[in-house]
């Protein structure tokens, strides 16, 4: 670790030392008991939870901070892997948005999978890099209290890129105990993050969270990433609303080792932890400001109020082809996203009856993107702009939703969603691609539940959603690559789901099953040559997945999921495999805990995908095997993670497509991959006050 990056991590110590003696001093007898004896910690996991009676469809469910509090996680984005067949790899530098897969989906940066933190969405349409982008490197694991999850097109109240699936991540209020943790491990990882929460008064109450990491990597090329971060929450309760403030600080820069082509790697000319263009990278700045409120009334109709203001600057520089383009200066571009946006929702539930609830809500959202780049660069510097512009871009989507007990077993949903998308470009490059676009679409759902047995529910879902393509898209005329006609497409793009499943629960034993179907109008397909998303074809999806959480005794904890999924695209009724479309996922994990002593386990396992249409060539299967030991005495907990435990040579994630090297006579068509991190190991040490 270089002398100038030590305040990066200690940071997070000093700026958090004030609040955490005052948080000693204010709540001192809330953390011990008379006799000064630790207090027992009671463990609650969110998958434990009983939702016979209550969830909608089978594949839905919670995740408590208790279900992943203990798991070996090597990034933050695998916080998307406590929903059970998600995945998240990477192929870029740890400061990027992750690459998400779930239900046969190559989500690249999050097309059709939507997440919020505490209200606030954190995709972003019409991005720099890809549509949808969704970046979670903001997000402090060790803050989080509960993951509530949904799959499919079920749910009215999802909206935008939640086709596959969407995640509603929230904030701690208040802390158990204030405390400060160090990470240390193999590669240069140092990693600091300092929370607790204290009373401002009476009925109000803030938590602050600091975070600050260092990582070089295992790449040959330094990774030199840098990440600070920053939370405050401050809730207010009165006798019928709880409102909550929430401030947030993001900052990280990073060089990538992108994916390399394989020919390299087996010619001996550099090592799979090798790179070709050392100029690669980016960095990201992120700052946001929310307020919720929620009023329960005395007749228990609950009132939801959001709003937000979110401050985004993104800067990437990637090279994928080499010299494939310019054999001059190489292909090296610079992607470039300036953004405020800003918006908010207002919901309400009211129990009409013993039998029925009703349910609805307005949405709105409105993105100014100042400055959206791609230029042609070599070593950072510019040489042509591919295209600059300046979107705005707004949206409203109304929705309604009622459930009502046909008999004390059977239950009846019904969904009605509303959107209007309206974009305007200016096309500072090219003007002719500048101009104004709408689009309207209406996306209906039913759901039926049975509760067959005090133990068993059963369902079935129908229902439409949909994800917002780039509207550059929609106003454009002519390609800035060809300088030729360009073919317009919709803002909205349709989805339509359908699925089967069932939930046992049982005590301490949940297992869910689901057979599911969903079909697109029109695929958002990663290009690997090109660094972008870009609309194609339709698609199709058949799949079933599955879930067990066990807890036989008090001390031992066993989950495990999996999912096989067919996919293929429908060109005129002629199908071809999707490039990247994960069809086997499986993640398995224990949990041991005793008095002092726990012990976590974790693998999942990848595969089957395929990387050319004609699936001839397709990505090896990845596996990968975590573990964690932690030994609490009093407030102070030693951590030890040991990560990719079996030290396997696998791919994070894998590619087919052509680049020309530098001495290359013509393009090479070849696989182009990022590998998984080799076994390392990390050191912590806690201490809860």
């Amino acid at each position: 670790m270089k002398n100038n990056k030590i305040g990066v991590v200690v940071w997070p110590l000093y700026a958090s030392a004030l609040f955490i003696a005052q948080s000693c001093l204010a709540d001192d007898s809330a953390y011990e008991n008379e006799t000064g004896a630790d207090i027992e910690t009671i463990v609650v996991y969110g998958r434990e939870l009983n939702l016979l009676g209550i969830a909608k469809a089978a594949s839905e469910g919670t995740v408590g901070y208790d279900d992943f509090k203990d798991r070996p996680i090597s990034r933050v984005g695998e916080l998307v892997e406590v929903i059970p067949g998600a995945i998240a790899t990477q192929h870029s530098g740890e400061g990027k948005a992750n690459q998400y897969f779930l239900r046969g989906f190559n989500l690249d940066h999050g097309t059709d999978f939507s997440a919020h933190v505490d209200g606030v969405p954190v995709n972003l349409r019409t991005h720099g890099h890809g549509q949808g982008y969704l970046d979670l490197n903001f997000v402090i694991p060790e803050v989080v209290e509960r993951v509530d999850y949904t799959k499919g097109p079920y749910s009215v109240n999802n909206g935008d890129f939640s086709s596959a699936g969407a995640a509603r991540y929230k904030f701690y209020e208040t802390l158990e105990n204030p405390f400060v943790q160090f990470t240390a491990g193999e590669f240069d990882y140092y990693r600091s993050v300092m929370a607790g929460s204290f009373e401002l008064g009476p009925d109000t109450n803030i938590l602050l969270a600091v975070e600050g990491a260092l990582q070089d990597g295992p790449w040959i090329l330094e990774q030199d990433l840098e990440k600070i971060n920053s939370l405050a929450k401050i809730t207010h309760r009165s006798t019928e609303w709880e409102t909550s403030l929430n401030l947030g600080a993001y900052s990280s820069s990073y060089i990538a080792t992108d994916q390399i082509p394989q020919r390299v790697v087996d010619s001996g000319l550099i090592d799979r932890f090798g790179f070709i263009d050392d100029d690669l990278g980016g960095s990201t700045n992120r700052f946001s400001a929310s307020i919720t409120s929620q009023h329960e009334a005395a007749d228990f109709t609950t009132t939801n109020l959001s709003a937000y203001i979110v401050n985004y600057d993104f800067s990437l520089f990637s090279n994928f082809t080499y010299f494939l383009d310019d054999p001059v200066n190489g292909d090296e571009f610079e992607q470039l996203d300036e953004r405020t946006y800003f918006g908010g929702a207002i919901t309400q539930e009211r129990f009409l009856s013993e039998r029925a609830t009703l349910a609805y809500g307005i949405e709105g959202r409105y993105d100014n993107i100042s400055d959206l780049g791609l230029f042609r660069t070599q070593g950072r510097q510019r040489l042509a702009t591919l295209r600059r512009d300046q979107v705005k871009q707004s949206s409203v989507g109304l929705w309604a939703s009622g459930e009502y007990s046909i008999t004390p077993d059977i239950r009846l949903s019904l969904g009605l969603r509303g959107d209007y998308y309206h974009g305007s470009v200016d096309a500072i490059s090219l003007p002719a691609n500048s101009g104004k676009a709408d689009d309207t679409l209406i996306s209906p759902t039913l759901g039926l539940a049975w509760r067959a047995t005090d133990e068993l529910e059963l369902y079935a879902n129908y229902g439409h959603g949909f994800h917002s393509n780039d509207v550059r898209g929609a106003t454009i005329s002519i390609d800035p690559a060809s300088n030729e006609q360009a073919t317009q497409i919709p803002i909205l793009v349709q989805s339509k789901g359908a699925e089967v499943g069932a939930r046992y629960s049982d005590d301490n034993f949940v297992a869910t099953v689901s057979l599911f179907s969903l079909s697109l109008d029109s695929e958002l397909v990663f290009v690997g040559d090109a660094g972008t998303t870009e609309a194609n074809d339709g698609s199709d999806r058949y799949g079933v997945e599955a879930s067990v959480f066990w807890r036989p005794v008090d001390w031992l904890a066993l989950d495990m999921s999996g999912a096989l999924t067919d996919v293929r695209f429908d060109i005129n009724g002629v199908d071809d495999e999707i490039p990247g479309a994960v069809s086997r996922v499986f993640g398995g994990g224990v949990v041991v805990r005793f008095d002092t002593l726990t012990v976590s386990a974790r693998i999942r396992h990848f595969g089957g995908a395929p990387l050319t249409e004609d699936g001839t060539i397709k990505a090896p299967s990845t596996t990968l095997l975590n573990g964690s030991v932690n030994h609490k005495w009093h407030g102070l907990t030693l951590g030890f993670e040991l990560l990719n435990l079996l030290d396997t040579k696998d791919n994070d994630i894998s590619y087919f497509f052509a680049s020309q090297l530098q001495g290359e006579s013509s393009p090479v068509e070849d696989i182009h991959f990022h590998p998984v991190e080799p076994r390392q190991i990390r050191f912590s040490v806690r201490y809860d006050f």
